[in-house]
């Protein structure tokens, strides 16, 4: 018997996140952990769940899985959002309207700049002396 689960994907910066949806009680890990325990600070928490809100859905309804790696906890926190995100729009084809009208759908391409040469960082020039 297998379990009927949607599965959306969410990469930010260098994080890249695998979520699944099923039913269930309202069980929400993170890399095996909860996820109060895996992201502590609330504002991360709630930035994560923010796909549930846009839809009105009630988080005690659905089992969610993810699965992180690479990247920071911000990185991580917002790639979690928008495979949350994509999983809720699979599961459901009435909901993307929602979630593309508070931005939940979209990726967020910006990323590191590359270091170039003669340059300290990306755009950080050595100390300029006229003498």
């Amino acid at each position: 018997m297998s379990v009927q689960y949607y599965e959306g994907v969410g990469r930010r910066k260098e994080a890249t996140a695998r979520v699944r949806i099923m039913s269930g009680t309202g069980k929400f890990t993170v890399n095996q952990k909860s996820i109060e325990d895996y992201f502590s600070r609330i504002g991360d928490v709630e930035a994560i769940l923010k796909p549930f809100q846009a839809t009105q859905q009630e988080r005690s309804t659905f089992d969610v899985t993810v699965v992180v790696k690479g990247g920071g906890v911000t990185g991580q926190t917002d790639a979690v959002q928008l495979g949350l995100a994509r999983a809720l729009a699979k599961m459901n084809a009435d909901f993307v309207h929602e979630l593309r009208k508070y931005g939940l759908l979209t990726r967020d391409p910006r990323v590191k700049e590359r270091k170039k040469p003669g340059l300290k960082r990306a755009r950080k020039a050595p100390t300029y002396t006229k003498r």
